[in-house]
């Protein structure tokens, strides 16, 4: 395993040395991302291949959420989760969250400058051995630095260092137990790498994650670093998490910060009963008030038969002027015209053959329809058109109407 990490090493310094002086000659990016598609110094791209092949029987995993988030439904009892960045810090479901992962067996690798207080007052409080955050020189001189292994759990026993800011920080206090044990010292020998036993799990805490980023690693036979702090994890780990998410996070998460304006107001009995009402208000006056209301709906006017309006119109304006031959003889002729055309009968000859068929046809009595023909003939025959004539033609021309089939 060691010798194919080797091989690859030898490939991959040069192309990282290429991406990142190569670019019109100008020095790369100094920012500490510790993210793994991070080519410059400070990147963990070189970390997250090294461990793609010392963890070969596994993929890793990337998470880019947080912790409650990311780890909600897992129930592993031997993964390994990793961060590496430059602050960890946390709220208090994410504490709960990883305390339980690490808690129910699994082990969790986390390499940060500035790891959450709180985090470390808790297990060391449960645990009674780390009481308080790690300590940092205030010296900002470069020089070459090193960090080691402690002997009393590694063979390498040797130096690891490159030329830059010193690795001094350091936990305090450190004492080994049965529960807490020393990994790792900087150059002057304090804790800076311990492994602390939680629940059926472990915590590997690490505060010097430079130890990890591609400028150091790539330095002599620095990866060694890498494969002997990974050491201790489980060979085959059921599942290997790498963190994407807290690289990000600079500063601590305010408190209650995953709570929002309604989870706020809903702490309240009294402002809670107030936004439930109003809820509740609203539901009902969509279910009662939102029903679309139809619009009025105008009253259709029939349509007039103008055809017989105009019919009574000029039957009445002959009327006015007496005109009653004019009009009996309109009315003769539209009636004639009607037979012609609803019982196809010729009514040039009004003889008994002709009135018997027009009485089958059209339901009416024959003496009835003798009778109205009879008018019509004298009204016909007549010179001078009196009104009882006129109205007696008129009845019976109705009559006829109401018996037709």
């Amino acid at each position: 395993m060691k010798k194919i990490i080797t091989y690859n090493l030898v490939f991959l310094l040069p192309a990282v040395l290429l991406l990142s002086c190569g670019r019109d000659a100008q020095m790369p990016s100094l920012k500490e991302t510790f993210s793994k598609s991070d080519e410059n110094p400070f990147g963990t791209y070189v970390a997250h291949g090294q461990l793609a092949q010392l963890f070969y029987n596994n993929q890793i995993r990337v998470k880019k959420v947080k912790l409650s988030t990311g780890l909600k439904d897992n129930f592993d009892t031997a993964s390994l989760y990793i961060n590496i960045s430059k602050n960890f810090f946390l709220n208090q479901d994410e504490l709960d969250m990883m305390l339980g992962f690490v808690g129910n067996g699994n082990s969790m690798f986390i390499s940060s400058e500035n790891i959450d207080t709180t985090f470390l007052i808790t297990i060391g409080f449960a645990q009674k051995k780390i009481t308080g955050s790690f300590a940092r020189f205030a010296s900002s001189e470069m020089g070459y630095t090193a960090v080691k292994f402690n002997p009393a759990h590694f063979y390498d026993s040797s130096f690891f260092g490159y030329y830059y800011l010193p690795l001094a920080n350091y936990f305090t206090p450190a004492a080994e137990d049965s529960l807490v044990k020393v990994l790792g010292t900087n150059s002057i020998g304090r804790a800076n790498f311990v492994v602390l036993f939680y629940g059926k799990g472990r915590f590997y805490l690490h505060c010097e994650p430079r130890a990890f980023s591609n400028y150091f690693l790539l330095q002599k036979n620095n990866f060694r670093y890498l494969q002997n702090a990974f050491s201790f994890a489980p060979s085959v780990p059921e599942r290997i998490f790498w963190d994407d998410y807290y690289n990000k996070r600079n500063s601590p998460p305010a408190a209650k910060s995953d709570k929002t304006g309604i989870a706020v107001l809903l702490q309240y009995p009294a402002m809670a009963w107030a936004f439930w009402l109003v809820v509740l208000l609203l539901l009902l006056y969509l279910i009662f008030g939102s029903k679309r209301r139809q619009r009025i709906i105008r009253p259709e006017v029939p349509i007039v038969n103008t055809s017989v309006a105009f019919t009574e119109t000029v039957g009445r304006l002959y009327l006015q002027n007496k005109d009653n031959r004019n009009l009996a003889d309109k009315m003769i002729t539209y009636f004639l015209e009607h037979i012609r055309n609803q019982y196809f009968l010729n009514t040039s000859n009004f003889n008994e053959e002709f009135i018997s068929t027009l009485s089958r046809k059209s339901n009416a009595p024959e003496e009835d329809t003798h009778k109205l023909f009879s008018v019509i003939s004298t009204v016909q025959q007549s010179a001078d058109v009196g009104d009882q004539q006129l109205l007696s033609l008129n009845r019976q021309i109705e009559k006829f109407y109401k018996h037709k089939k």
